[in-house]
């Protein structure tokens, strides 16, 4: 069977769209309409930084987590969801061995990665900067501005030597 040729778009295509998944798109979401309720459009007071902190901190962790989950179609065609463990996929029915689904180096390295790149996200907001460093000069400013390419760079080059092979909640399994 001959090996199909990929073109340079095809293979851009192919990493967009894997840089897509990284982020669960509900997370996001989430993120993007509770903010600025929490932040009270950057005009924070103490509770409004504690509460749009607790956002961050929850989002964040759901983008990490969310790389621990894939999922299987078992023999009758069903699909099913799981948190991948060290001893392979848990729940899982009895009929299907999901110890091919253990966890492994590529998926803490995607957590984390997953997780620096909603901090960036974070970042770019507005609503947070003007929450929690209202004092920003320019210099800070320009920092953000470049944070985001040079972060997406890193993360891309470490997506592709580390490819995700899972399938989390929200995604159909191949």
């Amino acid at each position: 069977m001959a090996k199909p040729n990929y073109t340079l778009k095809d293979k851009t295509l192919n990493g967009l769209g894997n840089l897509i998944r990284l982020l669960p798109t509900g997370t996001v979401f989430i993120y993007q309409l509770l903010n600025p309720i929490l932040t009270n459009d950057g005009h924070c007071t103490i509770i409004n930084k504690y509460l749009s902190g607790i956002l961050i901190a929850l989002c964040g962790l759901s983008c990490g987590f969310s790389c621990f989950t894939d999922s299987y179609t078992d023999n009758e065609g069903s699909t099913h969801y799981g948190i991948a463990t060290m001893k392979g996929l848990w729940p899982t029915s009895k009929s299907m061995d999901t110890s091919s689904y253990k966890i492994g180096v590529g998926d803490f390295v995607h957590a984390f990665f997953t997780m620096v790149v909603f901090g960036v996200v974070t970042i770019l907001d507005r609503n947070t900067v003007d929450c929690f460093f209202p004092a920003f000069e320019s210099t800070e400013k320009t920092l953000i501005m470049v944070l985001p390419p040079v972060v997406g760079a890193i993360s891309s080059v470490v997506f592709m030597v580390f490819p995700n092979k899972r399938h989390g909640i929200g995604y159909p399994s191949n």
